[in-house]
């Protein structure tokens, strides 16, 4: 085989693949390398060219007996899918790369060589290493099963292009979790802008998304560019998107096609290069079906979807919150609050939290108006929870009982498997078991 490519529109294609790609001739002699390959490897085409594939890539799988991949698909005739290896670049540093191989075929059937695509996982893994390091995801704090699921899955939201709808109740933290997403991606040097749909006329947020010429109305006496147009590069956070008119639907739904716009006034279309997050408490199923919420904008937005539960299904994560925010009033008013007491953490476990993640935050800074130092009592509720007087557990409850009924009533969700309930608690099974004994649970028909 040409170690050159067989036609010259080939080389562009290749060149124009993010993921690096190489062919071998049957000695393992490299015939083609595209230019994310030199990116990856740090090696020149001109360098890699006729030179055998294990000196170029110097990965951990050319050593030893049936370790390399595109040698066990040459041999065996089946492809290698998404295999993670190590390799070492021209500085010396290694990479953490995904392979894929194939078998290249003459067009007699004849077996010339193979091929292998590889692409670059060292930033998603240190993303998903720092993530994992603690409960925290940006300036988001969870022990919650599913907020984890979410804080797994953003590194790989993140690093795409793709439009991102998230959902959940109002207070929950969905512009937390779009400046998460935006701060983790290869756009976290340019601007993030968010923009609340609900709160504006439909003529001020066409203005406000698209921009306008002067002279477009009355008081138009300069041009104003839009939000998709200062964000260029960037991410533009579109909330409470159920709320918008349904003829603003259409101009938004030709700008996420099309990625150009017409300010208003404007006779010609603007080009904008940003990425579309879009949030809602409103579940947009329904307004799809009341024919309240274009389809096609719908499956437009609806490419990747993170719902985030509200706080009354996450409750193991009030004590962590508390703790958050208590240190952080700490610094910023210069008080000596040293936490909440037993009694109060047991009646803030009790609460509902309509207004989520929000109102537990708000409820803590008006504590911190009546509590100077020391523990912060039920008594500093009087006023925290939208003027209601604080839930009140149990005559006599004490958090240790509030964590006993908290944990029953999940074993019993769970049919009382400690593998599956650990599991949906996202603790591990020993810190269940060791709670399970400390407490004093009884396990039917299992003696502890």
């Amino acid at each position: 085989m040409s170690r050159t490519y067989a036609y010259p529109q080939l080389e562009v294609i290749l060149d124009s693949i993010a993921d690096g790609v190489f062919t071998v001739d049957r000695n393992w002699r490299i015939t083609s390398f595209n230019r994310a390959a030199e990116e990856i490897t740090g090696v020149a085409k001109k360098e890699a060219l006729g030179r055998l594939c294990s000196d170029v890539l110097r990965a951990d799988c050319c050593e030893g007996e049936g370790r390399c991949a595109l040698r066990s698909s040459l041999e065996t005739g089946k492809p290698v899918v998404n295999r993670r290896i190590t390799i070492i670049d021209s500085t010396g540093e290694s990479k953490a790369v995904s392979i894929s191989t194939a078998i290249m075929r003459d067009p007699a059937g004849r077996v010339i060589g193979g091929a292998e695509t590889f692409r670059d996982l060292t930033r998603m893994e240190e993303l998903q290493k720092a993530i994992s390091r603690s409960y925290t995801c940006q300036d988001m704090l969870s022990v919650n099963h599913r907020m984890r699921e979410i804080f797994e899955l953003l590194p790989m939201v993140a690093e795409s292009t793709s439009t991102v709808l998230i959902e959940g109740e109002s207070g929950t933290g969905k512009e937390l979790l779009a400046r998460a997403i935006h701060s983790l991606s290869p756009r976290a040097e340019k601007p993030f802008l968010a923009v609340n749909c609900g709160a504006l006329p439909d003529t001020l947020l066409e203005s406000e998304l698209f921009g306008y010429k002067a002279g477009a109305f009355t008081d138009a006496r300069k041009d104003k560019p839009g939000r998709f147009q200062l964000a260029e590069g960037g991410t533009v956070l579109l909330d409470e998107i159920g709320d918008i008119s349904p003829a603003l639907q259409v101009r938004l739904l030709r700008f996420l096609q099309e990625k150009e716009f017409e300010p208003l006034g404007g006779v010609k279309s603007v080009k904008a290069d940003v990425r579309i997050i879009a949030a809602t408490n409103k579940d947009l199923d329904e307004l799809v079906e009341g024919e309240l919420f274009r389809r096609d904008l719908y499956y437009r937005l609806n490419v990747v979807r993170l719902a985030l539960p509200p706080l009354r299904e996450r409750k193991e994560d009030i004590p962590l919150l508390v703790e958050h925010f208590v240190s952080r009033f700490n610094r910023l008013q210069g008080k000596q609050v040293a936490g909440a007491s037993e009694r109060t953490m047991a009646a803030l476990m009790a609460h509902d939290w309509p207004g989520n993640v929000r109102e537990l935050e708000n409820a803590i800074e008006r504590a911190f108006v009546l509590c100077r130092s020391g523990l912060i009592d039920v008594t500093h509720l009087q006023y925290s929870l939208g003027g209601r007087k604080p839930p009140e557990p149990a005559p006599g409850a004490t958090l240790r009982q509030m964590e006993a009924a908290f944990l029953t009533e999940a074993l019993k969700k769970n049919l009382w498997n400690r593998g599956k309930t650990a599991r949906a608690l996202g603790i591990h099974r020993s810190t269940l078991y060791r709670k399970i004994k400390d407490l004093g649970l009884q396990i039917p028909g299992r003696k502890n």
